[in-house]
């Protein structure tokens, strides 16, 4: 007897893959057993018992229909033995063993139906590609990879304690609870059950509702372990989920599987109908062949095992009939139902979870065939699809990786004297930021989905805000605390998602400071929508690509007292809206391709400082119209072409401050230092040779630096400014340094660096402020002086 055992292997799979297999499946698998069993039964019979037992006939003369008489001979002696008994002698027939079971061999061979002979092989053979056609999308390479991942990360996210945590934060608590708590009614701390529950349940998943206790903390409490093992397992679901939706081959084998069975139920039941009635017990045979052999040539058999195999055929057609409808109803199920889609609509609704995406292909079939098995593993496994529920946990590994008093050691005072955190390419904002009261300045760069929550109500003293690069939500709360209380914002962007929409409400804003891709055109790159709304804002700053002053600058020019523009290169053309700043003190237009000094800055009769660093400027003789400015006192024309200084600059008699270092100039016009306000005067890297002794003019002249020129000598002019504090005369062609630097009292920076001097006078050591620190020259030269200056000089 051969073990049904033995056959396991055809359709043995990992225990795993049962959740992929649904009630039908199940179903014939056990119809399949049953089948197998009565195909194993029957060949078992034909190897161990006789198949066939014949006995020969004599043939009378005359006889047409030999097996009619015989059994017409054989009726009449069973009538008349009713009546007389006698005693019965059989037919001698001279034939011994072997010839006996020669002839049932030939018989059967020769006479029995091919049906009768095969029948239990055949049911064995059908059983077997059954088996295998219902289980070989698990065996095939191509499919069972994919299988085998799903299913193990299927149950890690069953599994997971992150799971439990989510769905108890949106399932603790319906909405029906809420209402009742706001009309006053008593507090429930249990969750609805699911009878309880009003929602309506679609076809797509019929799950019920974990009941989750909510008011025990420690099943809700995740530790860092579990925390980065939730955390790897939405990066391997995000990244199953993008490789099994680019295909659908799991779905066309068990479709193609399954009408492969469909087809082999039809054939079966077709030419096991017709065959049925052709299992007889009794076959008449005749063999001429070994009438030499046996000497007879008819023979009546009767084949012993005809009466089981027949009702085993009719039980095997009957299983059949029964595979084949379930396979028909799979068919339809497969084919009248969008299998290659998955909606979550209902664990959206359940959870409340409205960001859980919607499946396709390989990825939709699976999570159908798995409703079918349990659909609870689909509203569990559907927590790791979703960003919120990934952006909370990332949030939590964030608290517990950042606590306060590591946050605390970063603190630093930043440029405008307040107490600044700065946190960078961090993966969110840790919630732990917010118990940091004592924060005034908060940075952060390129950190993605940032929500600021209304916890930072809780940072009184935050003014300064800086986002580089980030992606940043406020919850209501928040913006109205930050409408409030920010002062500074400082926001880098790339796309129109790291430009917050909220900033334009910030009404106590004082300074906002942009960089990124600006245009005024909206169908290209990012429009800087209207600022009318921010009335304390007094300075702003934007690095773009311009092309024109936005209107949205113009809104609020009543009050906005510092602009500063830097366009990178791109050509600003249009600058007419400047006119109507009149409240502008300060002006930066830095790297805007200018040719020419705009006239609209003329009308800016507030204007106290001028940049117009690194354009194109090569002659600036519009610059006798500064005149009109006459608050004016700084301008910086630096990084530009120009060659040679206009004598209208006389006319610039408020200027304090003069900035020409990165030109071209050769020749400094002595109407120069008829500006005898000038405290700060930058001529260096230009092309000077000469330095006039009008410059002795400049007796509030303070800052002087001629580096990087070609001057050879220097007059004795220059040392008649005795309030000079920094002199700057590095990398020129100076071989002697006057003793008349001794008149520089409140000196206090020298440079000499790379010039051609053999010694230092002495009395250096009358500059009583000057330090070494201070005196940049080389150490050789420094020797030069005497050891008591040198000294001197030394000490602090």
């Amino acid at each position: 007897m051969i073990p049904v055992m033995e056959f396991r292997q055809f359709s043995e799979m990992q225990p795993a893959f049962r959740v992929l297999k649904p009630w039908w499946d199940v179903f014939t698998e056990y119809l399949s057993v049953i089948m197998l069993m009565i195909g194993v039964f029957g060949c078992t019979l034909q190897v161990m018992q006789d198949k066939i037992i014949c006995l020969p006939h004599r043939i009378s003369s005359g006889s047409e229909n030999i097996c009619e008489v015989n059994r017409s001979f054989l009726l009449q002696l069973q009538s008349n033995s009713s009546d007389v008994l006698r005693e019965m002698r059989g037919v001698k027939t001279d034939l011994d063993l072997q010839q006996y079971s020669f002839i049932n061999q030939m018989c059967y061979e020769k006479a029995l139906h091919w049906y009768a002979k095969y029948f239990p092989y055949l049911v064995l053979m059908h059983t077997l590609v059954f088996m295998v056609c219902s289980n070989f999308w698990f065996k095939f390479p191509g499919s069972s990879s994919k299988i085998e991942h799903f299913i193990s990360m299927l149950g890690k996210c069953f599994d997971s304690p992150w799971t439990t945590r989510a769905l108890s934060e949106v399932s603790g608590e319906n909405p029906e609870e809420k209402d009742q708590k706001k009309s006053g009614t008593s507090r429930s701390t249990t969750p609805l059950s699911p009878e309880e529950s009003s929602l309506e349940k679609t076809q797509s998943l019929r799950s019920i509702p974990e009941k989750i206790v909510v008011d025990k903390p420690s099943a809700s409490v995740l530790d860092k372990k579990e925390g980065e093992q939730a955390k790897a397992l939405f990066e391997k679901v995000k990244k199953f989920r993008l490789h099994v939706e680019e295909g659908d081959i799991l779905y066309l084998m068990y479709v193609r599987q399954t009408v492969f069975k469909v087809l082999k139920f039809l054939v079966i039941i077709a030419y096991n109908s017709f065959l049925v009635n052709k299992v007889h017990n009794k076959v008449c045979c005749e063999v001429k062949e070994i009438q030499d052999v046996t000497g007879y040539t008819v023979f009546e058999c009767n084949h012993t095992m005809a009466h089981l195999f027949s009702k085993l055929s009719y039980c095997y057609l009957f299983l059949v009939a029964v595979y084949g409808l379930t396979s028909l109803y799979t068919s339809y199920w497969l084919f009248y139902r969008s299998l290659k889609e998955y909606s979550f609509e209902y664990v959206r609704h359940e959870t409340g979870i409205s960001d859980i995406p919607d499946v396709k292909n390989d990825f939709a079939f699976m999570l159908h065939m798995i409703d079918q098995y349990d659909p609870l593993y689909s509203k569990r496994f559907a927590v790791f699809l979703s960003e919120v529920s990934e952006n909370k946990l990332k949030q939590l590994n964030l608290n517990h990786e950042w606590t306060p008093d590591k946050l605390r050691q970063r603190l630093q005072t930043n440029q405008n004297n307040r107490l600044e955190l700065q946190l960078f390419m961090l993966p969110g904002l840790p919630d732990t930021v917010f118990e940091l009261t004592e924060l005034q300045s908060l940075k952060l760069e390129i950190i993605n989905n940032v929500t600021i929550p209304a916890s930072v109500s809780q940072l009184e003293d935050l003014q300064e805000l800086s986002l580089y690069q980030c992606s940043l939500k406020l919850h209501t709360s928040a913006t109205s605390f930050l409408k409030e209380n920010l002062k500074v914002l400082r926001v880098k962007f790339d796309d129109n998602r790291e430009l917050p929409n909220w900033m334009y409400v910030l009404r106590n804003l004082e300074e906002l400071y942009l960089s990124g891709s600006l245009s005024p055109d909206a169908s290209k790159n990012i429009v800087l929508e209207s600022l009318r709304e921010l009335k304390c804002l007094k300075t702003l700053y934007l690095k773009s690509n311009l092309t024109k002053i936005p209107q949205s600058i113009v809104d609020v020019s009543s009050h906005l007292q510092r602009l500063y523009l830097h366009n990178d290169g791109t050509k600003l053309v249009m600058l007419n809206n400047l006119k109507k700043m009149t409240s502008l003190i300060e002006l930066e237009l830095v790297r805007c391709d200018l040719e020419r000094i705009p006239h609209a800055i003329f009308s800016l009769t507030n204007l106290q400082e001028l940049d117009l660093k690194e354009n194109n400027l090569r002659s600036i003789e519009e610059i006798v119209s500064f005149q009109h400015l006459r608050k004016l006192i700084c301008l910086k024309l630096w990084h530009n072409g120009i060659m040679y200084i206009p004598e209208h600059i006389k006319k610039l008699s408020s200027l304090e401050r003069l900035y020409f270092s990165h030109n071209k100039i050769e020749i400094l016009p002595s109407h120069l230092f008829l500006c005898n306000k000038l405290r700060y005067l930058d001529l260096s890297n230009n092309d000077i040779r000469f330095i006039p002794p009008e410059i002795g003019v400049l007796q509030s002249l303070q800052y002087f630096s001629v580096t990087c020129n070609k001057i050879e000598n220097l007059p004795d002019e220059l040392f008649f400014c005795k309030k000079l504090k920094t002199l700057k005369l590095a990398k020129n062609s100076l071989s002697i340094l006057s003793p008349k630097i001794s008149y520089l009292t409140l000196l206090t920076h020298l440079e000499l660096k790379g010039n051609h001097f053999e010694f230092l006078p002495q009395e250096l050591g009358c500059c009583c402020a000057l330090k070494r620190s201070g005196l940049i020259v080389e150490e050789t030269l420094f020797e030069t002086l005497p050891s008591d200056v040198r000294d001197q000089m030394k000490a602090e």
